[in-house]
């Protein structure tokens, strides 16, 4: 087991521990803001091409997935009233610890696609599929304001197919070629830092 993995499994096991109180509060407003399951998962591309289920609180309606993958600024007409601060702050990521503990994740990597954008990968792309998904990484940092992005396209599926998604590729290739511990810790710091100074 390598010092990234352990890394992923002691904090992640301590964090879980720490914010179960947490949990149970952001839980109770899902559930008394909106009818629906509390977590949803969805189905994402993992390291080697293998699928797994992505967990998130739950921040739209339900089925809303049928209506597009995207989400379209912070006012899409599907995002419930939780569901926009739990965006606002990033809360709704929280339950991917589960998916770090699990070991489908790790804290830093490349973020996870769905089936339907991996397949738009060249070969030199796919490289980005050789290491584990993470809930953060160069390409979250550097489109931590992405929603509003595609709010302002005139085709917001279009721009995220060949402007994000070749931009985000390129960040995580960068990841890869130069990954270590301490540059996780760099990019965790980091995140939570744009996370708190856009919010100011």
């Amino acid at each position: 087991m390598n010092t990234k993995r352990i890394f992923d499994l002691l904090v992640s096991s301590i964090a879980i521990l720490l914010l179960l109180p947490f949990f149970i509060l952001v839980a109770l407003f899902i559930a008394f803001d909106s009818k629906g399951n509390i977590i949803y998962a969805q189905n994402r591309v993992g390291r080697n091409k293998v699928n797994f289920r992505l967990f998130k609180f739950r921040t739209m309606c339900t089925n809303a997935d049928k209506q597009g993958l995207l989400t379209v600024g912070d006012h899409d007409s599907r995002i419930t009233r939780a569901g926009y601060w739990l965006r606002k702050y990033k809360i709704d990521e929280l339950p991917q610890l589960f998916n770090i503990l699990k070991g489908d994740m790790s804290f830093v990597g490349p973020r996870p696609e769905v089936s339907k954008y991996v397949e738009l990968y060249d070969a030199t792309q796919q490289r980005v599929l050789s290491v584990r998904p993470g809930i953060t990484d160069w390409a979250s940092i550097e489109y931590i304001d992405e929603n509003e992005l595609l709010a302002s396209a005139s085709d917001p599926e279009t721009y995220y197919k060949t402007n994000i998604i070749p931009r985000k590729i390129t960040q995580n290739l960068r990841y890869i070629d130069h990954k270590n511990l301490w540059i996780d810790m760099k990019i965790i710091l980091l995140t939570l830092k744009c996370i708190i100074l856009k919010h100011r």
